[in-house]
């Protein structure tokens, strides 16, 4: 977790250092979703290694954003949900797809 003195002064900057990569951004959006399993999201999320989804969800455990709950079951069963703060990111989402889309278009029309 970012320490408050170790975070930066810039608002967009603590937002970037938590979701700015590409896996986390794909990882929130799975969740946005629901509850998933580790294998579910890693079939969902193509071209993302078992290595790098495992330190990411660690990370955003860790900043809060994510929620790992484990069952106990043999093989052990563990499932990944967003916490209330990381579902507070869905209206940020909602407009980062948005503009996606947007874009998508305006650059379809510079091509005809």
């Amino acid at each position: 977790m970012i320490k408050i003195d170790d975070m930066p002064r810039c608002p967009a900057e603590i937002t970037l250092a938590l979701v700015g990569d590409r896996w986390k951004i794909l990882i929130i959006r799975e969740l946005l979703f629901g509850t998933k399993r580790f294998g579910e999201l890693r079939k969902r999320l193509a071209g993302i290694s078992q290595k790098v989804l495992t330190q990411h969800l660690r990370a955003m455990e860790e900043s809060g954003l994510v929620n790992r709950e484990v069952f106990a079951e043999v093989p052990p069963k563990v499932e990944y949900s967003l916490t209330d703060t990381g579902r507070s990111l869905k209206p940020v989402f909602d407009v980062i797809c948005r503009w996606g889309e947007e874009y998508r278009e305006s650059m379809k029309e510079r091509e005809q």
